[in-house]
């Protein structure tokens, strides 16, 4: 008789990843790095435990979009007060912020309850090439090249 097999918290294994998004397409690349905080890359996966690894997103500042996203997509933020809504373009969002990018895409690809939240606190994103996990002794996790 074959019992089903349940993922226990204590029996995860926890690798840290470096993943370089220079030359990545936003969306497609967002959803490997939240497959990879999820851990649907390992056999054990399961939906209601955190079995996903560290991630740690380098040159946030290189990704690239398709089409005129640069120009068209906004993000929007708003206070609560009247006339307090502010609108930002995902170029002057990448100038300004971009590691801001692709956490808020990452973020919205994963599940909205505390543990989501829980494998949030394992994503890490930097502009530049360098990250201040080298303790850690994080691999390189490599994806194909976007389109």
């Amino acid at each position: 008789m074959r019992t089903t097999f349940i993922t226990k918290p204590l029996e995860i294994e926890r690798k840290w990843y470096v993943i370089d998004a220079e030359g990545q397409t936003l969306g497609r690349f967002c959803t490997e790095v939240a497959g990879i905080l999820k851990g649907k890359h390992k056999p054990i996966y399961s939906p209601n435990v955190d079995a996903g690894d560290y991630v740690i997103v380098v040159n946030a500042d290189k990704i690239k979009v398709t089409g005129k996203k640069m120009q068209k997509k906004m993000y929007v933020r708003y206070s609560g007060y009247i006339g307090s809504r502010k609108e930002t373009s995902l170029s002057t969002m990448l100038q300004n912020k971009p590691e801001f990018v692709i956490t808020h895409a990452v973020k919205g690809m994963l599940p909205k309850n505390n543990l989501g939240r829980q494998m949030l606190k394992k994503f890490h994103v930097y502009a530049g090439p360098t990250h201040k996990h080298e303790a850690q002794k994080p691999e390189v996790y490599e994806l194909k090249k976007g389109e």
